[in-house]
């Protein structure tokens, strides 16, 4: 297993395969929090927004991931728009429902002090609700992260040339169990990778947040 590790990702499909899942991830991620982030702030500034959308949003993250895949193939076909895609839609909803919920239970003599001092609109929205509401951000991101890597994973397997996923498929189906076991190995490595790095940004940015300290993992 470990020779297979060694020339499958190391020589031979670095380039072909783990580029371009580390790609799909990336911009599926990145579209589903900057996405979540601004539809969870209108829906927590907004009661208007919230009593209208929020039914909406319940009963589209109800929906079973997989069971997206067929409609997205039909969609966007095979390639990486299908991937991104995917991703997106599954991983915005627990950014947007934190964000929204971050908002309501932001303390109120900050809010009620801001805007004493005339801090409004985006002003309001950049220095007082998103640092406000970040290590909530960061807990919808947490579990975005986890579903972006499983649904990258199955959505190679279901429908793709390329990807770690594609690679485990193809392995399984022709019985090359060493070069199964090594794409296992390899998304197990990627994991733990995102989670150490996805752990120190937020020790970074929510540093001054001293009630998360003790919970972080």
């Amino acid at each position: 297993m470990l020779e297979a590790f060694r020339d499958a990702w190391i020589f031979d499909r670095f380039t072909s395969d783990v580029l371009p899942s580390l790609l799909r991830l990336a911009l599926g991620f990145s579209a589903a929090v900057i996405g979540g982030v601004a539809f969870g702030i209108l829906l927590g500034v907004s009661d208007v927004a919230r009593m209208l959308c929020l039914p909406v949003v319940s009963f589209l993250r109800s929906i079973p991931a997989v069971a997206m895949l067929p409609l997205s193939i039909v969609l966007f076909g095979i390639g990486t728009g299908q991937k991104v895609s995917i991703i997106a839609f599954v991983c915005c909803w627990p950014v947007v429902l934190d964000t929204a919920d971050g908002i309501a239970s932001l303390n109120s003599t900050m809010m009620l002090t801001a805007r004493s001092y005339q801090v409004r609109g985006t002003e309001l929205v950049r220095h007082v609700i998103i640092p406000g509401i970040m290590p909530r951000i960061f807990a919808g991101m947490r579990v975005s992260l986890s579903l972006a890597v499983l649904l990258l994973v199955t959505s190679e397997m279901v429908a793709a040339t390329s990807g770690i996923g594609y690679f485990v498929w193809q392995a399984q189906l022709t019985f090359s169990i060493p070069d199964m076991w090594a794409g296992i190995i390899l998304l197990g490595l990627l994991g733990y990778g995102l989670n150490l790095i996805f752990n120190a940004v937020e020790r970074r940015v929510c540093a001054w947040d001293t009630s998360m300290k003790g919970n972080r993992r």
